[in-house]
């Protein structure tokens, strides 16, 4: 696991490049505000219920969450289950809208 910055990752989606991002939150808070990750939930991350995201095992996947806790245990988890290029977004969404506000 390696972390990314706010910064970093806004850049880089303002550059249109195609990026792997995954909210770990749960449905409500992900229906209040997102930047566009897949939902995959923690809890399902936890259980190994990941088959949306299997064959990625080898991509840049770059989590994210209300802090950056949650984010950093799923980036663990599946570090644990093989994947090879896992990124927490430090901060996460507080760092995000206290940087940038409620824009994607």
């Amino acid at each position: 696991m390696e972390n990314i910055s706010v910064e970093e990752l806004k850049s880089r989606l303002d550059s249109g490049e195609k990026l792997n991002i995954i909210d770990v939150r749960e449905p409500h808070e992900n229906a209040e505000f997102n930047i566009g990750g897949l939902l995959i939930p923690l809890g399902k991350i936890q259980t190994m219920q990941i088959d949306e995201i299997e064959d990625l095992k080898n991509q840049e996947l770059i989590l994210y969450c209300r802090s950056g806790n949650r984010s950093g245990q799923g980036c663990l988890f599946l570090d644990a289950m093989g994947f090879k290029n896992t990124k927490n977004l430090t901060g996460g969404m507080l760092a995000w809208q206290e940087k940038f506000g409620t824009t994607k």
